[in-house]
């Protein structure tokens, strides 16, 4: 019988269903060494919190968060809260020695992020962030392919993450005001194509050599407020960025919330020496692969459906060849490699911890010291 980590969550919105779903299916569809048991769930509106841990299957509710850290039976703590609160919340859980698991990005600020960074090498505990798209099977096989040597030398990285909710219409939500959220489309959506290209290149962006930020609606109506009040939207509509590679590759990233046509477009192609890839989040289940020492004859993009069991992460635990997995599962996939990691396995492949995930929130930062100065930032000057 499989030993079990008594699990706490902070937040009980999108990303608390998310996480709850996730540990709720994980002992049901991995053998893992540590069954994830859902504890103690935490927030602020306690109206709402009782039936939300009802249905979800928490123990236990509480709208004292600091609780948490205080109750020696909880083993981890999973932060999904608004980025503001994020250092607070992560560094008391790993001073009172759990681990955790982050919501992303790390953090609202570049000072935030360090001091998480620095209070987790200093904790017994482990950490881990919540890159969820490492654990598509698709993403995860082309991290594969690359370490195979597959691509080669990498030559060009283009990633895009394209939303349309964030119109004139949709009002003054956290995720509009910098003081909460840090930044807008580019924390929110630029960090995981960041983290998606570090992740299957193994390399790390030295330099941003380039970046536009834009704030297209600057008023947006106040929740809660008169009728027809409006407030100020202060973060990043759109952010896009050129940078480059320590090993020699160049990329082009971009972020927007204002994409008209496209709803959850994550995308991104890498075109190395010996061959590329390509991978799109609204057919999540496929990769595209070119191998560039094919015959010229019949030489072209192999479409790649990510659901055999035994060839393809993840597969092994879910559905018969191409009955295709969602959204969803990549959540399940991270905390089954959670339990993996703190039961002194391995991961399918590598998780982020708060170190890795620092590395992005750099990135995030040079781009927009690039945007804000009209030049480049290298990654040497941004600690």
């Amino acid at each position: 019988m499989a030993k079990e980590c008594n699990v706490a969550l902070i937040g009980q919105q999108f990303m608390g269903r998310a996480h709850s779903n996730a540990y709720l299916k994980v002992p049901r569809f991995f053998d893992v060494p540590i069954e994830p048991v859902m504890h103690t769930i935490a927030a602020r509106d306690g109206k709402s919190l009782e039936p939300f841990a009802t249905r979800w299957g928490w123990r236990h509710w509480t709208t004292r968060w600091r609780d948490l850290a205080a109750d020696d039976a909880i083993d981890l703590v999973d932060v999904s809260t608004p980025n503001d609160v994020h250092a607070e919340q992560a560094i008391a859980m790993l001073e009172a020695g759990k681990h955790v698991a982050c919501e992303k990005p790390l953090a609202g600020t570049l000072d935030d992020a360090r001091a998480m960074k620095a209070a987790a090498a200093k904790a017994k505990g482990k950490t881990f962030v919540w890159f969820n798209y490492r654990r598509c099977p698709a993403v995860a096989l082309a991290h594969q392919l690359a370490r195979e040597g597959r691509l080669g030398r990498v030559y060009h990285v283009r990633a895009n993450y394209l939303q349309s909710w964030g119109g004139p219409d949709t009002p003054l939500l956290w995720r509009f005001e910098k003081k909460r959220a840090g930044s807008g489309a580019h924390g929110d959506l630029n960090a995981h194509i960041i983290d998606m290209a570090r992740f299957i290149l193994g390399d790390e962006i030295t330099e941003v050599t380039g970046a536009i930020a834009e704030t297209f609606i600057k008023k947006r109506a106040k929740l809660g407020g008169k009728r027809g009040a409006m407030g100020r939207s202060d973060v990043d509509d759109c952010v896009l960025f050129l940078a480059r590679f320590r090993k020699g590759a160049v990329a082009s990233f971009e972020a927007t919330r204002l994409a008209t046509g496209n709803q959850n477009a994550n995308f991104i192609e890498i075109n190395g020496e010996h061959g590329a890839i390509r991978f799109s989040f609204e057919d999540m289940n496929l990769l595209w692969y070119f191998d560039n020492r094919d015959d010229a004859r019949t030489a072209g993009w192999r479409r790649i459906m990510c659901t055999s069991a035994g060839n393809h992460p993840y597969a092994d635990a879910w559905w018969p060849d191409a009955h295709v997995i969602g959204y969803e599962h990549g959540f399940v996939n991270m905390a089954a490699d959670m339990m993996r990691v703190l039961g002194r396995k391995k991961p399918v492949v590598p998780l982020p911890d708060f170190a890795d995930a620092y590395e992005t929130q750099r990135v995030l930062e040079a781009a927009m010291l690039a945007a804000t100065n009209r030049a480049a930032v290298k990654l040497s000057e941004v600690k």
